[in-house]
């Protein structure tokens, strides 16, 4: 069903000017936040924070309080990069219980564009549909959304003007099929604790080509990297804390602004006149140790993507996993959902351009990968199967 309002939240002005506490809930997930309202409305810490769940691809999920504030704040700065204006029009293809599909309220409340918010299960040819009729002019996509809609060959409709993907990073050769497609990708970084993006491609890439390492960091964000390139971000739009249950209670762990957030994530930052870029290197959980080299498997899963669309095998359906290993410290499997014939191919495709520490040690097939409703991996359930099918 398509929704088109101001907000769905019913009154827009009333919700952001609102003392009262939000919970995003996940429909599928809802025990998760028994408890929770009334623990942030009694706490004078939380009172008026909006709380949503991190994407537990991870582990343990927590819920983030961000402030309404530091979403208006977030939404102002992606507002301006985009260039985005009253006269926009968005539509709305990520869950509202997500930093994703909701900061694109925000976007619209600070600068009175309208959307179209769909609860219909995602389908590519329908997403076109929509955009089409409605005359959509921008969105926000996750890469495996994109995947789909490079895999079906769709042509992107006229009105649309951009398209951000976040939620986890489009491998370039994608990236670059989708452009080639009419579609007007630009890869951003960003966090559920920083209530939408960090940084993210200029619109100037659409006319020079999908360029992922090279993305604009918002001005609202003050970055900084440690000598192992681990990134610490600080700004006004971060949250305020995490809520988590320890046994059945909730306890509430601040983050403090001059402090800022010390992330798992790994970046390069560099200044081109005024401007600032990063350039995303991996989570922490993405290198590993293989007979003691650093690997960085997150450059290793782009570039097998690259093979796998060149042999037409689905790039979202298959990943390399690490495991432990006596000898190597690490060794690196090719997973997928492929018959075992086919990933037996691309790994030794693979193989044969790679360094003897990247080599992917033997193939292994499973019905289907687990992921988050986001799309992204999800790795506790990536273990569970591995330790499963042992």
């Amino acid at each position: 069903m398509l929704i088109e309002a101001m907000s769905p939240l019913q009154d827009s002005k009333a919700f952001w000017q609102s003392s009262d506490v939000h919970i995003a809930v996940n429909p599928s997930r809802s025990q998760d936040a028994e408890g929770l309202a009334d623990f942030a409305s009694s706490n004078e810490a939380t009172q008026g924070l909006l709380f949503f769940q991190t994407s537990g691809s991870e582990g343990s999920p927590k819920w983030v309080g961000l402030s309404r504030e530091g979403f208006l704040t977030s939404a102002h700065a992606v507002n301006a990069h985009l260039k985005a204006t009253a006269q926009d029009r968005w539509l709305i293809a990520l869950p509202l219980h997500h930093v994703g599909g909701f900061s694109i309220l925000a976007r619209c409340h600070e600068n009175g564009a309208s959307f179209i918010s769909s609860d219909e299960k995602w389908n590519a040819a329908r997403f076109v549909e929509i955009c089409t009729t409605q005359k959509i002019t921008l969105a926000s996509l996750v890469p495996t959304q994109v995947f789909d809609l490079v895999q079906a060959r769709l042509t992107a409709p006229a009105d649309l003007r951009a398209v951000v993907v976040g939620g986890g990073a489009l491998a370039k050769e994608i990236g670059l099929r989708a452009q080639a497609l009419g579609w007007p990708v630009l890869q951003s970084y960003g966090m559920t604790e920083t209530a939408s993006q960090i940084a993210t491609e200029p619109l100037d890439h659409l006319d020079q080509g999908f360029d992922p390492e090279r993305l604009e960091v918002l001005p609202i964000w003050d970055l900084q990297t440690d000598a192992d390139d681990t990134l610490a971000v600080k700004g006004h739009a971060l949250a305020k804390g995490y809520a988590f249950k320890q046994g059945a209670v909730w306890q509430w762990q601040p983050l403090e602004e001059s402090r800022g957030l010390r992330t798992r994530d790994k970046a390069q930052l560099s200044w081109h006149g005024t401007r600032r870029f990063l350039r995303f290197l991996g989570r922490e959980a993405s290198f590993v140790k293989v007979l003691g080299e650093l690997v960085n498997i997150a450059a290793l899963q782009e570039r097998l993507e690259s093979l796998a669309l060149a042999a037409g095998i689905p790039a979202n359906r298959i990943v390399i996993w690490p495991m432990a290993d006596d000898r190597k410290e690490t060794k690196l499997l090719l997973v997928g959902e492929s018959e075992p014939a086919s990933l037996e191919t691309l790994r030794v495709a693979f193989n044969a351009s790679s360094l003897g520490t990247e080599r992917l040690e033997e193939v292994r097939t499973v019905p289907e990968l687990p992921r988050t409703p986001l799309g992204k991996l999800d790795r506790a359930g990536m273990t569970r199967l591995m330790e499963e099918s042992r």
